[in-house]
């Protein structure tokens, strides 16, 4: 006896009721739940710049006025928010072991973290 052979296509809803909406409906054509951001160049060509003063700062323009507030005071040896300036040294430290270590420079190695920041004090 030879097994008779059913072909039947199988059929299955779209969408199942136990999971969450599926990704194709959620984003069609091919679409990324990515957020999509414009490049400088899209930005570019979709402003008008000639309605724009030429002293006023824009994406293209450069030259923009000083910002209102003042820079972060950085650590001149970690690199971390500074609080504090030692009065002898006048390097920047964030904490007390930045400060022993200041204070153990040579003044050569003071000068060359103050030339660093363009603070270079010379004394004569």
């Amino acid at each position: 006896m030879e097994a008779e052979v059913m072909e039947a296509e199988l059929v299955l809803p779209t969408h199942f009721s136990f999971k969450m909406a599926q990704s194709y409906e959620k984003y069609p054509k091919g679409q990324s739940s990515a957020r999509r951001f414009k490049h400088l160049k899209q930005i570019i060509q979709a402003e008008d710049f000639n309605r724009y003063l030429p002293d006023e700062p824009n994406y293209v323009n450069i030259e923009s006025p000083p910002p209102l507030h003042p820079c972060k005071r950085i650590c001149d040896i970690t690199g971390y928010e500074a609080p504090y300036v030692d009065p002898r040294t006048k390097l920047r430290y964030a904490n007390t072991e930045v400060f022993k270590i200041i204070r153990s420079l040579p003044n050569d190695h003071v000068h060359r973290y103050l030339s660093l920041r363009n603070a270079a004090v010379i004394l004569k």
